[in-house]
């Protein structure tokens, strides 16, 4: 059987006074679910600056609980939490910044280059008024702590995958920060590479920096300075050295070791807090005093939109949906509709309602497509920067910049084809404009409606799913398939909550349905007239304000939906 042992258990190095580190306190600390169940009991301990402490325990014993108390992202039921004398889970937005935290997912941009996802990610965490220089200061800083300057132009699904776990560390480093806590850093890594990450956490310590993992790896005890050890059910069962541990074991078998510690076997370390009085928790920190660290919301916006935008255009299945699936749908349209079905003269009542329908789920179905798999792959990215001061509101109001440009083009692109076709009425520059910002609030609409999905469902084979149960809804209850007045009353009721509708009666008023069949000489359309009752009675103007609430309804709804998410991935 595989041992792995060490010659020395001396301590494996002494600090550098490089940057200041975070001194971490807890006390009497623990933790229920909402249902009793306790993950954390009375865990007391101090983390100095610049120490390395690793947490260990058995899966279940509450490592990542105890982490996540920590960095602020719970609140304790019990206990407290300090962070430089101030408690973790009340700490601003700019306090936040100097306590990063690493998930155990990495879910980088995969289509960006390490480069890009730290420049990004520097724009976002550093404070308002600073300079490009400043930027890439903070982005050679985040490469050098993690040793990446040479793939740092290569795009992060190239990256094997201790490089992505070092890159995830490097996005945090950016800004300077005095401690960083990860979770499992070295989980599904092969040895050599999970050593090498701890090697670049061992530098990070040694600059001074607090260093805080969780770990099952044995071999990631060799370079913590201090380990603490959750028995089942969060109670602290030691605090010390891997010197006590293995002189409480009576091996040097860091494998042994790990087990013992594991299993609740080892009492308190020397340094731990049996049979001595908790100490105090400290005084604030002068760096903990009031001062602006927040990053400005509008540089934070600009670069959101930024990196969706770039993101689309380095992904080429992306490009290819976002190109091929509008030129698909006009292409169709194109050959299923003849043309002159709105020669006054002659028309065809039933191809007429068909194509304004038609039209506008066009525009529906390019802004739901556009947006269902915007968020559902992003929550633990979006997740991990909340808690470093970006605002969720800031995350939706992104994505919708970077695709209404790209919609309001599809959308008058498929009018200006459709008329040159023939397939849509010759009508005067005024009428035109009308159907185009009918059609793109329509697809505004229709893309807050595909956010606010994203954000619910949990991953892109869900949004995949949603699709056609959001398509039919905007089929059957728009209106054109069976006409309002002949739906039953609870049908009536859904189709008003339908954008599609609202998008489908306003052009139908654009493009004159109503009087096109009042002047149709056979018997269809004033059969169709009688159909349809008071549809294409409502100004359009009234539609457009409609849409336009809707909207914004929905997208209120996509972000508080997307906080609850990335407050639950946190």
């Amino acid at each position: 059987m595989h041992t792995t042992t060490l010659d020395t258990a001396a301590p494996r190095t002494d600090h550098s006074t490089g940057e200041a580190g975070s001194e971490i306190h807890l006390d009497g600390v623990g933790w229920r679910t909402s249902d009793g169940a306790q993950l954390v009991a009375d865990v007391s301990a101090h983390i100095a600056p610049g120490e390395l402490v690793g947490i260990v325990g058995a899966s279940g014993a509450g490592k990542s609980t105890l982490l996540r108390l920590i960095s602020g992202a719970l609140t304790p039921t019990t206990g407290t939490v300090h962070v430089d004398g101030a408690p973790a889970d009340r700490l601003d937005a700019g306090r936040r910044l100097e306590l990063a935290v690493v998930p155990q997912d990495d879910h980088l941009p995969a289509d960006l280059t390490v480069r890009s996802v730290l420049t990004y990610a520097a724009r976002l965490r550093l404070p308002a008024g600073s300079s490009r220089s400043d930027v890439d200061e903070a982005v050679a800083r985040g490469l050098r702590a993690v040793e990446l300057e040479e793939v740092a132009d290569r795009a992060v699904r190239q990256l094997s995958g201790g490089q992505r776990r070092r890159a995830s560390i490097a996005a945090e480093m950016v800004a300077g920060p005095r401690a960083c806590l990860l979770d499992e850093p070295t989980s599904g890594l092969d040895p050599v590479t999970a050593a090498t990450v701890m090697s670049e956490l061992d530098g990070i310590s040694d600059d001074g920096r607090t260093v805080v993992i969780t770990t099952h790896d044995a071999a990631d005890l060799a370079r913590c300075d201090r380990i603490l050890a959750l028995a089942p059910g969060g109670r602290l069962a030691f605090d010390g050295t891997l010197a006590d541990a293995m002189a409480e074991a009576g091996t040097t078998d860091l494998d042994r070791v790990h087990r013992a510690l594991t299993h609740g076997r080892l009492s308190l370390g020397s340094s731990g807090l049996q049979g001595r009085e908790r100490p105090q928790a400290p005084t604030p920190a002068p760096w903990m005093t009031p001062r602006t660290r927040r990053p400005g919301r509008l540089r934070q916006w600009h670069a959101l939109t930024s990196r969706s935008i770039e993101n689309m255009r380095r992904n080429r299945l992306t490009l290819a949906i976002l190109v091929g699936s509008p030129a698909m749908v006009i292409a169709m349209f194109a050959v299923l509709f003849n043309r002159g079905a709105f020669d006054a003269s002659a028309p065809s009542p039933t191809t007429t309602v068909m194509i304004a329908f038609w039209v506008a789920f066009g525009g529906f179905f390019f802004g739901l497509t556009y947006g269902l798999l915007q968020l559902c792959s992003e929550i633990t990215m979006i997740s991990r920067e909340r808690r470093a001061g970006v605002a969720v509101w800031l995350q939706v109001l992104a994505k919708v910049t970077a695709l209404a440009p790209i919609l309001v083009l599809i959308d008058l692109s498929m009018l200006i084809v459709l008329r040159w076709l023939g397939r849509l009425p010759a009508t005067d520059t005024g009428t035109t404009a009308t159907l185009a910002v009918t059609l793109i609030l329509d697809s505004l609409a229709a893309l807050t409606v595909g956010l606010l999905a994203s954000a619910a469902v949990r991953s892109p084979a869900q949004a995949a799913l949603a699709l056609p149960m959001l398509c039919f809804p905007a089929v059957l209850f728009s209106g054109a398939i069976l006409p309002v007045p002949a739906m039953a009353v609870a049908g009536r009721g859904i189709s008003a909550a339908m954008s599609s509708r609202w998008a489908f009666e306003a052009i139908g008023n654009d493009l004159s349905l109503r009087s096109l069949f009042s002047n149709d000489p056979s018997p269809f359309g004033s059969a169709l007239l009688d159909q349809y009752g008071d549809t294409w009675t409502t100004s359009t103007t009234t539609v457009w304000l409609v849409l336009a609430v809707f909207t914004a309804v929905t997208g209120v709804a996509a972000w508080a939906t997307l906080a609850a998410r990335s407050r639950d991935a946190r």
